[in-house]
């Protein structure tokens, strides 16, 4: 892989890290007025069909699925889509944001101690550095410099909803990169995604998403069109991108700056002030992404 187009992945990451911080906000603002099921639903059905659309117009057609892929594509859609988002709009509606951010920086730890034991990426030391210190600053900046006060009180069920959708998203991402052997990031998003908004069908409506549908506010629709969109449709296949290119481990550190990007974005839309510690927790971030991605790393020092 040439350095320009390694550079052009690192991009991509970073910006799905953007969007993913702005589904928070989003996903906060849906909870408020949308069930779970029925927000994951919408959200997977709106991105559903731009995928479809982006894959037929790529890929001409949507490429059959062979024997020995329909339970991973099951899997994929059951993990990434159904369990993740139904356990992220629960998580939401209980605790404010930036807390499950806290336990959604957690993921990169998990993926690469899974991703090193499945695949054999190398841990070496100071790739194994780098995500101690990338998580550790993700962490500083959502406590706002003050990390211990946030581990005082008990794990509560919003806490245990999230720490939910951080398993889920591990084994979307390690069964991704097994599915990615055969299919592109863009067809295993794109069949994970109609997996997963067919499997939330059936309980959203039981939730009584049709009773509700046009009571939702103009502020819930937009809500779920950008976590469809730009949550789903460009953040999922940019990652998935990532994964295939660099591996589970390197691409999955970038989620360290989903919690970052949640604050900015706070500061803009919500006028919350820019700390001492975001700068603080910004560079100890981005010193992990490199720890884990510099040439003496890929060396195994």
């Amino acid at each position: 892989m040439s350095e320009s187009t390694k550079a052009v992945i690192y991009i991509k990451l970073f910006v799905t890290a953007i969007f993913w911080g702005g589904t928070f906000i989003a996903g906060r603002l849906v909870a408020r007025e949308v069930g779970p099921f029925s927000a994951a639903f919408l959200r997977f059905a709106i991105a559903s069909i731009f995928l479809l659309f982006i894959t037929f117009k790529i890929e001409r057609r949507l490429p059959p699925v062979k024997k020995g892929q329909v339970i991973p594509l099951i899997l994929l859609g059951m993990t990434g889509v159904f369990s993740y988002n139904v356990f992220f709009f629960k998580g939401l509606k209980i605790i404010h944001a930036g807390r499950a951010s806290v336990i959604i920086a957690s993921n990169p730890v998990f993926i690469a101690l899974f991703a090193s034991y499945l695949f054999r990426e190398k841990l070496s030391l100071l790739k194994f550095a780098g995500i101690v210190i990338s998580v550790a600053g993700a962490i500083i900046v959502i406590s706002r410099g003050n990390p211990i006060e946030i581990m005082k009180g008990n794990i509560g069920l919003g806490e245990l909803f999230i720490f939910c959708c951080v398993m889920s998203w591990v084994a979307y991402s390690l069964i991704g990169k097994a599915v990615m052997k055969d299919l592109s990031p863009l067809v295993s998003v794109s069949y994970s995604s109609l997996v997963g908004a067919i499997g939330l069908l059936v309980p959203a409506y039981l939730e009584g998403m049709v009773q509700h549908f046009s009571h939702y506010t103009i502020t819930a629709w937009l809500g779920i069109f950008y976590l469809g969109f730009f949550g789903t449709v460009v953040g999922f296949v940019w990652y998935y991108e990532g994964i295939k290119a660099i591996g589970a481990t390197k691409a999955s550190q970038f989620i360290n700056f989903v919690p970052i990007s949640a604050v900015v974005l706070a500061f803009f839309l919500l006028a919350e002030p820019v700390t001492f510690s975001l700068g603080i927790g910004t560079l100890m971030v981005c010193l992990g992404v490199y720890l884990t991605n510099s040439t003496y790393v890929r060396k195994g020092i």
